[in-house]
C-alpha cells in the first residue's frame, strides 16, 4: 500500500476532493491511503496561529517553521521521508515525475499558504519542489491533489485495466490517439473503419500513427524526444536478437537513453533502478560508466552485452552474474494455445506463486501480480502453473507443477503471453539462463529466435535472487 500524507491548513478540502471515484475505491481496497494532516494541530501558539510577518518587511504573512516541522515529524518519525513542496518555484510536474514518485512507499506533500513557508524548515524536510504550472493558486491543496491523483493511478491495482495507464497521453513521449465509442456514426462523422475491423495489428499501427501525428502537431517538444528514441531503436535493430531488450524497453516507454552513439547505448529504467548497457569498445564504455545512476549501485540489476561484465561489476561493486541468451518472437502469426483455461492471477494467488518461483521474493511476486502481469493455467479448476512478465518487460516466471509436465502446459502459457503482447504491439522476448536446455528447446519449438549467450545479468549478492534454471 502506498501512503500519502498531505500537510495542510485545510484538511477537509483534501479529504473531500480525494475520497471519491477511482482513488476512493483504491483507498477502500487498501491499495493506497490518504491522510490529511492539519498543520494547525501542531502549533505551540495558544490561539492556533501558524503564521507571522516576514523579516525585512513586505506584504502578506508567512507560515512558521515550527508547526510545519512538527507536522512532518508526526508522519515521518525520525526517518527521512520523501517530501514534496507544491510551489510555483518548483520544477514542472510531468508524467515522468509521477512515475518516479509512484515507486515510494510513503510520500509527504506539503501545502503552502499566504506568502509561503519559512525557508529554514523547507531546507530541513523538503526533497522535491514541484509546480503544476506557471500560475499562482491561493494554496497548495489543489496542486497536491493533482499530484496525488497522477501518482496514485500508477500504483499497481488502482486502475481496473492496468493497460490504460500504459496507453494514454505521455506514454513513451506520445500523446494518446483518438478514441471512439457508440454509435458508429454521429453528426455525420463515422468511426474509422480500421477500429471496426478486429485486426489488432492494423489497429495498433493506426493508433501509433495517430499518436505520432497528434504529438507532432500539439507537442513538438515531446515529438522530438520520441524521434531521438526511434533513432536509437533503428540503430539497434540491425542486431535485433542481441538488442531486443534495449529496443523493447524504449518502445514500451520503460527506459530512458542516457548515452547513444551508434550501437554504444546506455539505458536506464527509472521505475525499477535497472540499467542496460552495450559498448562496442573500451573508449565508449568508459564514457558511459560515470553516467550510470547511483540508484543502480544498490541491489538492482545491470544488463550488459558481451565482454564488459567484469569491468562493470568492478565499478558497481557487484559480485553476482548470470550469462543468458535472448529469445524473441518476430513472426507475424499468433501461436496456437492448446489449453484454454488461462487467467490473470490476483493477490489471492501470491502465496502459490511465491512458493514455486525462486528468482524473486514474495514482495516481487505481489508487485508483478498486482500489476496484472502474471497468468495462471488451470486444469479442471486447479491452478497448476503460471507465467509472468518481469518489470523490465521480459517474459519469465514460467512454472508448471511436476504432475502436469510433458502435457504442453508450458507451451500454452508462453504462447498465451506471446499472443497477448503481440496484440499490444510488443515484440515478446525472454532471457534464458545459460545451460537451461529445457527452456531453450521450448523457445525453439515455439519459433522464437535465439541469440548466442551474450547477455550478462549483474547484481549484488545481497540482491534476493537465486540462480535458477527456469525461464
Amino acid at each position: 500500500m502506498m501512503k500519502f500524507h498531505i500537510l495542510t491548513l485545510f484538511p477537509e478540502m483534501v479529504q473531500q476532493g480525494l475520497a471519491t471515484s477511482i482513488l476512493g475505491r483504491a483507498a477502500e481496497k487498501d491499495l493506497i491511503s490518504i491522510d490529511a494532516v492539519n498543520i494547525r494541530d501542531y502549533t505551540q501558539d495558544k490561539h492556533g496561529k501558524v503564521d507571522d510577518y516576514t523579516y525585512g518587511g513586505g506584504a502578506g504573512m508567512l507560515m512558521q517553521a515550527q508547526p510545519v516541522y512538527d507536522a512532518y515529524r508526526s508522519v515521518a518519525g525520525e526517518k527521512k521521508v520523501r517530501c514534496v513542496y507544491l510551489t510555483p518555484q518548483g520544477a514542472p510536474f510531468t508524467q515522468k515525475k509521477a512515475r518516479e514518485l509512484s515507486g515510494e512507499e510513503k510520500l509527504v506533500l506539503l501545502c503552502g499558504h499566504y506568502e509561503g513557508i519559512d525557508e529554514r524548515v523547507l531546507e530541513e524536510v523538503v526533497t522535491d519542489y514541484i509546480s503544476i504550472g506557471d500560475y499562482v493558486l491561493t494554496g497548495g491543496e489543489l496542486a497536491a491533489m493533482v499530484v496525488v491523483d497522477a501518482v496514485a493511478r500508477l500504483v499497481p491495482g488502482v486502475l481496473n485495466n492496468d493497460e490504460s495507464a500504459e496507453t494514454e497521453s505521455f506514454h513513451n513521449d506520445l500523446l494518446e490517439y483518438p478514441q471512439y465509442s457508440r454509435p458508429e456514426e454521429w453528426h455525420g462523422k463515422k468511426v474509422p473503419e480500421v477500429l471496426l475491423s478486429g485486426n489488432h495489428k492494423k489497429i495498433n499501427a493506426w493508433r501509433l500513427e495517430q499518436s505520432e501525428r497528434r504529438t507532432e502537431e500539439r507537442r513538438p517538444d515531446l515529438y522530438a524526444k520520441y524521434q531521438e528514441k526511434q533513432k536509437v531503436i533503428k540503430k539497434l535493430s540491425a542486431k535485433k536478437r542481441i538488442f531486443i531488450h534495449m529496443m523493447e524497453t524504449l518502445s514500451r516507454g520503460l527506459g530512458e537513453v542516457l548515452y547513444a552513439e551508434g550501437k554504444n547505448v546506455l539505458i536506464y529504467l527509472p521505475e525499477i533502478g535497472n540499467a542496460m548497457l552495450n559498448a562496442e569498445d573500451e573508449e565508449h564504455l568508459e564514457k558511459m560508466l560515470p553516467l550510470i545512476p547511483k540508484a543502480v549501485s544498490g541491489h538492482s540489476i545491470v544488463t550488459v552485452t558481451d565482454r564488459w561484465n567484469e569491468r562493470v561489476s568492478e565499478i558497481l561493486g557487484y559480485h553476482g552474474s548470470m550469462l543468458c541468451s535472448q529469445a524473441c518472437y518476430t513472426r507475424g502469426e499468433p501461436l496456437p494455445v492448446r489449453h484454454k483455461d488461462i487467467r490473470q492471477l490476483t493477490v489471492e494467488e501470491v502465496p502459490y506463486v511465491a512458493e514455486h518461483y525462486h528468482l524473486g521474493d514474495e514482495i516481487y511476486v505481489r508487485e508483478r501480480i498486482t500489476a496484472g502481469d502474471v497468468f495462471g493455467i488451470y486444469i479442471e479448476g486447479k491452478l497448476c502453473g503460471f507465467i509472468g512478465c518481469h518489470n523490465d518487460g521480459s517474459m519469465g516466471m514460467l512454472y508448471v507443477e511436476d504432475a502436469y509436465r510433458r502435457q504442453g502446459l508450458a507451451a500454452s502459457l508462453e504462447g498465451y503471453l506471446i499472443n497477448k503482447q503481440r496484440e499490444q504491439g510488443m515484440i515478446p522476448y525472454a532471457h534464458i539462463v545459460n545451460g537451461n536446455e529445457a527452456s531453450i528447446q521450448l523457445q525453439e519449438r515455439l519459433g522464437l529466435n535465439l541469440s548466442d549467450p551474450v547477455i550478462w545479468w549483474l547484481y549484488k549478492i545481497s540482491f534476493r535472487m537465486k540462480i535458477d534454471k527456469r525461464l
